[in-house]
């Protein structure tokens, strides 16, 4: 399973957790018009509820897995880290949470650009992760931050 759906099943699973009014929606495509604006931050408690049902859909497939859930400017809000997931999995789950929020698409945008042969956004100063597996975080049409995840499918 691709890590965008993953991430998209775990925020859409967090409805039913959470109780909250959160529904994530797909960033649109560059082409296709302005990102959405930023929101109010994410709260401790919708990260962590974030966190639960990407972690309950990584136990329930045999994936070991680290979530990072940051706020709108990038910064982390909640982190949790599956037993035996790989090291390396902690910095690569939150590049691509602030990947997703700080250019406020999914970071597979940029794994589709770099596979088309657009290198261009690689001389950014904030160098985006060119990956899938962060995606917005986005209440009443305003990001309100991103979660990423990293690990063994």
């Amino acid at each position: 399973m691709r890590l965008d759906v993953l991430a998209a099943l775990c925020l859409g699973s967090m409805l039913a957790l959470a109780g909250t009014a959160l529904a994530q929606q797909p960033a649109p495509a560059p082409a296709a018009g302005p990102p959405a604006d930023y929101g109010a931050p994410i709260t401790n408690e919708q990260a962590k509820a974030v966190a639960a049902a990407a972690v309950a859909e990584a136990k329930k497939n045999n994936w070991r897995m680290a979530f990072a859930t940051v706020g709108p400017a990038g910064e982390l809000v909640y982190f949790e880290k599956m037993d035996g997931t790989h090291l390396a999995s902690v910095e690569i789950a939150q590049a691509k949470a602030r990947t997703a929020v700080l250019f406020r698409r999914p970071s597979k945008v940029f794994a589709d650009q770099y596979a088309a042969g657009n290198r261009a956004f690689t001389t950014f100063p904030e160098r985006p992760v060119a990956s899938e597996g962060g995606v917005p975080i986005i209440v009443n049409g305003k990001i309100i931050g991103a979660i990423g995840a990293s690990g063994t499918e």
